[in-house]
């Protein structure tokens, strides 16, 4: 575990660099929102497409591992889910703080890390994780949120989640470069040097922003925090091992990457939506921010347990 905490390291340094920039106001929150804004938009988007398109289209539309994950992600969502309606805190609360426990922060820190870890075969298993959590997951919520609030579910809510996926730049970057991949063409040499170029500055400009929003987080309600926390950096990965090892036919690593997958922090995100909705936005920033600090431990744990597989 030494060796991957070491190996890890570097990532949240970069991170705490960003937290301790904008803490002591050296970078503003408008510099935040834009540098956040050319890694989502541009950077990442750069190299979720150039990945994309040298992939076989089996290793993201391998049904196994979509089911796994699918399975072992709705399993926790629907226990946080459960658990917040025990608590009397309504539909609307339980989908976002089930947000919080079952989607983490795969595109600005999985890709990156994972990728450099585990290597570039691991782009495949992450393309998976990212793309239900984005399509089935990303959705889900804008439907629970709206079918609640409007009393029933209408063709425009539908509309609504269509739209937004078509306005998320990972999920077009990531279906253009599937697109690109099935029609087995070539990317020319000048437009490959252009994505190495963009996509070069997504891992330090993404971690530099998860530090610097992290510093404009507080810790409200910490026991909620720690509680979803504890279900996002401990369940969310052992149910994904569970349902990869023992109920789908899943390929070792495959496997290995997504339990890793499963065990990033909450996602920027669902703060994003819980603001927009205004539903606990605090609680989902608390969660943020605990489960950020505690991964520094425990992804390292994850990622050097499932390297044997």
């Amino acid at each position: 575990m030494l060796a991957i905490f070491v190996k890890t390291l570097p990532f949240f340094a970069v991170l705490g660099l960003g937290y301790f920039a904008a803490r002591v106001r050296f970078f503003s929150a408008e510099a935040t929102a834009s540098l956040t804004r050319f890694v989502f938009y541009f950077a990442l988007s750069a190299m979720i497409f150039r990945f994309a398109a040298s992939l076989p289209l089996s290793d993201v539309f391998h049904l196994p591992s979509v089911l796994a994950y699918l399975t072992g992600t709705g399993a926790v969502y629907t226990l946080a889910t459960l658990v917040a309606l025990v608590r009397r805190r309504g539909m609307e609360e339980a989908a976002i703080e089930a947000q919080s426990a079952a989607i983490g922060n795969v595109g600005f820190l999985g890709i990156p890390m994972l990728t450099l870890l585990m290597g570039k075969a691991a782009i495949g298993p992450v393309m998976i994780v990212l793309g239900t959590d984005l399509i089935v997951f990303g959705s889900l919520i804008v439907v629970l949120i709206s079918a609640r609030r409007d009393g029933r579910l209408s063709i425009w809510i539908l509309g609504s989640v269509v739209q937004g996926l078509l306005r998320n730049p990972m999920v077009m970057s990531m279906a253009l470069g599937l697109g690109w991949a099935a029609l087995n063409l070539p990317i020319p040499a000048v437009g490959n040097e252009f994505l190495v170029m963009l996509g070069a500055a997504a891992t330090p400009g993404a971690l530099f922003a998860i530090g610097a929003s992290l510093a404009a987080k507080s810790a409200e309600r910490v026991t909620v925090a720690f509680w979803l926390s504890t279900v996002k950096l401990g369940l969310h990965p052992l149910a994904i091992a569970i349902t990869t090892q023992y109920v789908f036919d899943v390929p070792p690593f495959t496997a290995a990457v997504m339990v890793a997958s499963a065990a990033m922090p909450t996602a920027g995100n669902v703060y994003i939506l819980a603001q927009h909705y205004g539903i606990a936005p605090m609680r989902v920033s608390s969660t943020i921010l605990v489960s950020t600090l505690l991964s520094i431990v425990t992804l390292s744990y994850v990622i050097a347990m499932v390297s044997g597989w």
